[in-house]
């Protein structure tokens, strides 16, 4: 995959997607990229690089192998449900710390400079063993008592005793 065709499906070049695209070719190197469902894909942040890993793996909220947890954090963790394999990789530097280290004068050049590198200078990537999630379900949709739209009734809460979506149920 060309990091160009990544670009086309972010809408900009940036040290995000860069950094995505890296993320990329690790996996790719050992796992190829996602058929249907078989890699899972758990992230930690919602920068600009979960598009690239999106693009480049297949992994995607859609067909629930898109995991996010919302940690800020540079780490991205794959799992191969066929063999049980996983493997972490997680940014070795902060964004800072990279720019001054590259001596990038702005993003764009830092950009670049990420592009020019082997993935493993920038991301340890280790070995990992976890309980791999179940393949994505579909569920039943239920009515929202007080806003009248549906919900899916494993996101549905109940409030004063009716069927209520999170929305409602907070306000």
């Amino acid at each position: 995959m060309d990091y160009s065709d990544i670009v086309k499906f972010h809408g900009h070049s940036c040290a995000g997607t860069a950094l995505g695209y890296k993320v990329g070719k690790i996996v790719a190197d050992r796992f190829g990229r996602s058929e249907d469902e078989e890699i899972v894909a758990v992230v930690e942040n919602d920068s600009c690089s979960i598009d690239s890993i999106q693009f480049m793996t297949g992994c995607t909220f859609g067909k629930g192998n898109l995991i996010f947890r919302d940690h800020g954090k540079h780490v991205y963790t794959f799992l191969n449900r066929k063999t049980g394999e996983g493997i972490r990789i997680s940014l070795k530097k902060t964004i800072d710390e990279l720019m001054d280290e590259l001596g990038a004068a702005d993003r764009a050049e830092m950009t670049d400079r990420i592009l020019e590198m082997d993935p493993h200078e920038l991301f340890d990537v280790t070995d990992v063993v976890e309980e791999i999630p179940e393949k994505a379900r579909i569920y039943g949709s239920v009515r929202c008592a007080e806003c009248g739209e549906p919900v899916s009734e494993h996101r549905a809460r109940i409030k004063n005793g009716e069927i209520v979506c999170i929305p409602c149920f907070r306000a």
